[in-house]
């Protein structure tokens, strides 16, 4: 999700809820403890030099179970960060601590914000030898009277 895309949530929003992939919310009473704009230079396994920019946001929940962070308070803090950070319409990274420092991707399902999984990946495959997957075919699909032959890509 984008930043352009949480703010537009947020002007319909009465209550502002974060979902965790587990289905699990963020109790109520989180604090939005940082918005900033993280950027990242790196080198790829392939020798690419990259550079990736995004927003990020990290959840917190203390004993304060009295606060609630109210959805015009929240796109208050982010066009306050938008303004003296510089920060542009990019992909927002949730921080969230379970047992650990999650790091989250962000959709919207139209009632509640939900954190999903991210993934590492290899950005270079075709310099670092990695094969491109087989598409994986079910044995209905192979017509009948066909051989599976190694070429056919059935196997």
């Amino acid at each position: 999700m984008k930043l352009s895309e949480i703010k537009k949530n947020l002007k319909e929003l009465e209550n502002i809820a974060f979902e965790l992939p587990n289905g699990n919310l963020v109790p109520s009473h989180f604090h939005v403890t940082e918005v900033g704009k993280v950027t990242k230079n790196f080198i790829d396994c392939g020798g690419t030099v990259r550079n990736e920019e995004i927003v990020n946001f990290q959840l917190w929940n203390a004993d304060d179970y009295d606060h609630r962070l109210h959805p015009e308070k929240l796109l208050n803090i982010i066009e306050l960060s938008e303004k003296v950070l510089g920060i542009k319409d990019l992909e927002i990274e949730v921080e969230y601590q379970g047992d650990t420092i999650g790091k989250f991707g962000l959709e919207f399902n139209g009632t509640n914000f939900l954190l999903t999984t991210k993934q590492t990946d290899c950005l270079a495959k075709d310099n670092c030898g990695i094969p491109e997957a087989k598409p994986k075919l079910q044995m209905v699909d192979i017509p009948n009277g066909s051989s599976c032959d190694p070429n056919s890509g059935c196997c």
